[in-house]
């Protein structure tokens, strides 16, 4: 069986961990800087993933938008832009998103019930694949595995992020953090409640601490961690 490939999680938040505002138009969080470094990773990545709701919501088009970077992909043998994926479980995509009709390669993973409804409407704009039942991310990765991915770049939404970080499939979690807080409980949220793995008590790694003009940028390795397991509270008091 070949290898999964190594998974990026890329997420920009406020400082109180929300995706965007809950208004018409999409909240940026992040800044002229920080688009260039995601522009970056995604020309370092075989492949970009997100959901439907993502999607449906943003309509992004997951292109490298810099010439030179797609230049340098040219160059080494790959395609101008990374493979797209889209993850929806019950098919409801519109096939005149800008996400069909953009860039080179196109994957739509999805459950027997989303491909009997979409694999007719995306016909000639993108591959559907059925994970059976239901929405297995260690298949989807088994699959991108056979398929040659080796670099695989998530960029949500919070569902998506939830299930890689549940489901122990995430290699690396970049988190831009911007300076501003959203406070509105319509809003999406980064992560949702979920069961993950070691609960509160396991500790990422903390890689690498930066900053991206005002916002700043952590670098954490999911899969670097260890319980706690001094016994102590988590919260000490300074002794006086």
């Amino acid at each position: 069986m070949s290898a999964r490939p190594y998974v990026l999680l890329s997420v920009a938040v406020s400082i109180d961990g929300y995706l965007d505002d809950a208004g018409p138009e999409r909240l940026l969080l992040s800044n002229p800087e920080d688009f260039d470094r995601v522009d970056a990773v995604r020309a370092d990545c075989d492949a970009i993933l997100v959901g439907a709701e993502t999607l449906r919501r943003d309509d992004p088009r997951l292109l490298v938008r810099s010439d030179t970077r797609r230049a340098h992909r040219i160059a080494a043998g790959k395609p101008e832009c990374p493979m797209k994926i889209a993850v929806t479980a019950g098919g409801e995509l519109d096939p005149s998103l800008r996400f069909f009709h953009t860039g080179g390669v196109k994957l739509v993973y999805t459950t027997d019930r989303g491909a009997a409804r979409s694999a007719g409407r995306l016909a000639g704009l993108a591959e559907v694949v059925s994970l059976g039942g239901g929405i297995d991310f260690g298949a989807l990765l088994d699959d991108l595995g056979r398929r040659g991915v080796g670099r695989l770049m998530v960029e949500g939404g919070g569902r998506i992020h939830t299930a890689f970080l549940a489901g122990d499939l995430a290699d690396e979690l970049l988190m831009a953090v911007a300076p501003v807080l959203v406070g509105d409980s319509r809003a999406p949220r980064f992560l949702r409640p979920a069961d993950f793995p070691g609960g509160p008590r396991r500790r990422m790694e903390l890689a690498d601490v930066g900053r991206v003009g005002d916002v700043a940028l952590l670098r954490y390795l999911p899969r670097y961690a260890e319980p706690r397991t001094d016994g102590e509270p988590h919260d000490m008091e300074t002794p006086q």
